[in-house]
C-alpha cells in the first residue's frame, strides 16, 4: 500500500511538471516514466555487474563509452549539463536500447524530451531520485497512484476504468480460473493495463498456488494487452515493468483493423472496458471481425474481435453500454443472438449510471460469457447493482451499502440463486424466454417492481385541513394589523 509520504512526493513531481510549463497530464506521465525508465536502467545495471562476477558473459547495459548516461552520473551533474546530456543523448542511447532490456524499451524508440528548461529537468531529477523504487510492490503501486491522476485531472479520464470494478471483474474470472503455464489473460484495448495489474495483483495475493507451479518466464507470459495509442501502449508497458513483469506483451495496433490471424482463439481469458461510442467505416475493419456482425459501431466490433479472440472454453468479462443490451439494428440483434445461443452468456450485471462520473454519465453493464461455439447456458444470471461503494454524483466519495461484495458471494454460489423472485436484487431468466424476447438483455426487461400503496386521505378532508389552515392564516394577519 503506497504511503501517505510517497503520494506527497509524486504529488510534488506533479505540481513541478505543471507549474514548470507541462499542464497537459498524458505529458507529465510521459516525461515521468521516461525518467523512471532511465533511473531503472542504471539500477539493472548494478545488478549486471554484480553478475558479471559469476558470469562474464552478461551483456552491460551501459558500455564503457557510456558511463556520463547513468542515473547516478547524471544527477549530480550541473543543471545545464544535465539538461544537455538529456537532450543530446540520453534519449539517442535509449532509444537504440535492444527490447530485450524490456518491453517498454521497444516504446522509447519514437520517444520524445519534452521538459522545456534545464531548472525544471533538474528539479524533477531531484524528486525522482527521493522515491524509493527499490520496493518491488512500492513502486509499482506509485506508478498506479500517478496514474490516477489521468483521472482526477479531468483529462484523458475515459482511459481509467475504477479500480474497485476492475477488482471486482478481476475477482469474478480468476477466483476459479484453472492458470497453467498456457494460460492467457488478454485485454485488446488495454489503456494503462489496469486489468492486467489486477491480474497479477490478484493473483499473487488469492492464487499463490499459481505462483509455485510456474517460473518468472511462465507467469510473464500470462498476460497480454494491446492499445491503438502509442502513448497508452508505452505508459502500460512502463506500468507493467514496474510491477515486476518484464516481459510484457504489450502490443500498439489498432485490433479492429488489424486483427491477425494469429490472435483467433489464442486466449482464455479476456477483461476489457472497450471504447464507446466511436464509428469506424466497413473498409477499416478486419474482415473476420465484420463476418461476426457487420456494424460500424466499436462497442459491437470490439466483442465481434472477443468472440474472435477468445479459445473454445475461453471466458471474458467485458464492459459495455446499456445500448448493447436493448440496441434495434439487425448488428444489435445478430450480436446478442450469437452469445445467447450459440456461446454460454452467464451473466449481466447492470451498473448505476454514475459508476464513470465525473467524466460519463452513460449507463452501463458488465457482461460475461463463455466462448462455446454451439452450447448455450440454460439461464443467465442478472444482478442490479445499485450501490457500488460510492456516492453516484460527480464527487464519488465512499459510502457504505456497496453491492461488491454481494455480488461475488452470490455469483459463486449460483446453484442457490434458482428460486429468487424477480423482485430481488439477483435472478435467474432461462435462455428460452430471452430467445423469445428479441435477446433483449437488459435487466429492466425481466425484473419485476413492487410498488408500494399509498394511501392518500380524502379530498373532502384535505379540503378541511385546507380551510383551519387558512383560518389560521387569518386570523394571524388580524391580530399583527391590531399591533400596527
Amino acid at each position: 500500500m503506497i504511503t501517505n509520504e510517497l503520494k506527497s512526493n509524486v504529488d510534488k513531481i506533479w505540481q513541478t511538471f505543471r507549474t514548470g510549463g507541462i499542464s497537459n497530464p498524458l505529458t507529465v506521465i510521459e516525461q515521468f516514466t521516461y525518467l523512471i525508465f532511465i533511473r531503472s536502467l542504471d539500477t539493472a545495471q548494478k545488478k549486471i555487474t554484480q553478475k558479471k562476477k559469476l558470469d562474464d558473459t552478461v551483456i552491460d547495459i551501459f558500455p564503457s563509452n557510456k558511463q556520463h548516461l547513468r542515473w547516478d552520473t547524471l544527477k549530480d551533474k550541473t543543471s545545464e549539463d544535465m539538461y544537455k546530456i538529456f537532450k543530446d543523448d540520453v534519449f539517442d542511447f535509449i532509444k537504440n536500447l535492444s527490447s530485450n532490456q524490456s518491453s517498454f524499451s521497444h516504446y522509447m524508440k519514437d520517444a520524445s524530451f519534452l521538459i522545456p528548461t534545464s531548472k525544471l529537468l533538474q528539479k524533477v531529477v531531484d524528486l525522482i531520485h527521493e522515491l524509493n523504487l527499490e520496493d518491488k510492490d512500492i513502486k509499482g503501486d506509485l506508478y498506479e497512484y500517478l496514474l490516477s491522476k489521468l483521472a482526477s485531472a479531468g483529462t484523458n479520464g475515459q482511459f481509467r476504468t475504477p479500480r474497485h470494478i476492475i477488482k471486482m471483474m478481476t475477482t469474478l474470472m480468476l477466483k476459479n480460473a484453472n492458470i497453467t503455464s498456457e494460460y492467457k489473460i488478454y485485454d485488446p484495448a488495454c489503456g494503462t493495463a489496469g486489468f492486467l495489474i489486477n491480474s497479477i495483483e490478484y493473483i499473487k495475493e488469492s492464487r499463490a498456488e499459481v505462483l509455485d507451479e510456474l517460473n518468472t518466464k511462465e507467469f510473464e507470459n500470462l498476460f497480454y494487452g494491446n492499445d491503438f495509442d502509442i502513448s497508452m501502449a508505452r505508459i502500460a508497458s512502463m506500468n507493467m515493468m514496474l510491477h515486476n513483469i518484464q516481459a510484457a506483451h504489450i502490443l500498439n495496433n489498432d485490433a479492429l483493423s488489424k486483427f491477425d490471424i494469429n490472435e483467433e482463439e489464442k486466449y482464455d481469458l479476456i477483461l476489457a472496458n472497450p471504447p464507446f461510442k466511436g464509428s469506424l467505416d466497413f473498409d477499416e475493419v478486419a474482415k473476420p471481425i465484420l463476418d461476426v456482425a457487420k456494424t460500424k459501431k466499436t462497442e459491437l466490433l470490439f466483442i465481434s474481435l472477443i468472440l474472435k479472440s477468445l479459445k473454445i472454453g475461453g471466458k471474458c468479462a467485458v464492459i459495455i453500454p446499456d445500448g448493447v443490451l436493448f440496441g434495434s439494428t439487425k448488428a444489435h440483434k445478430e450480436l446478442r443472438a450469437e452469445i445467447v445461443s450459440n456461446q454460454q452468456l452467464d451473466a449481466i450485471i447492470s451498473m448505476p449510471s454514475g459508476v464513470f462520473k465525473p467524466y460519463a454519465g452513460v449507463s452501463t453493464a458488465i457482461m460475461l460469457f463463455t466462448k462455446t461455439n454451439g452450447h448455450k447456458n440454460d439461464n443467465v444470471w442478472f444482478y442490479d447493482m445499485t450501490n457500488d461503494g460510492f456516492t453516484l454524483n460527480d464527487n464519488r466519495d465512499p459510502c457504505e451499502g456497496s453491492d461488491i461484495p454481494d455480488i461475488l458471494n452470490r455469483y459463486e454460489n449460483l446453484k442457490n440463486e434458482k428460486d429468487n423472485k424477480r423482485t430481488s436484487k439477483s435472478f435467474l431468466v432461462p435462455i428460452k424466454e430471452i430467445e423469445e424476447n428479441d435477446f433483449d438483455l437488459s435487466i429492466n426487461r425481466y425484473k419485476e417492481i413492487v410498488y408500494e400503496t399509498v394511501e392518500y386521505e380524502k379530498p373532502q378532508d384535505i379540503l378541511k385541513e385546507i380551510k383551519v389552515i387558512n383560518k389560521k392564516i387569518s386570523k394571524g394577519i388580524d391580530e399583527l394589523g391590531d399591533l400596527i
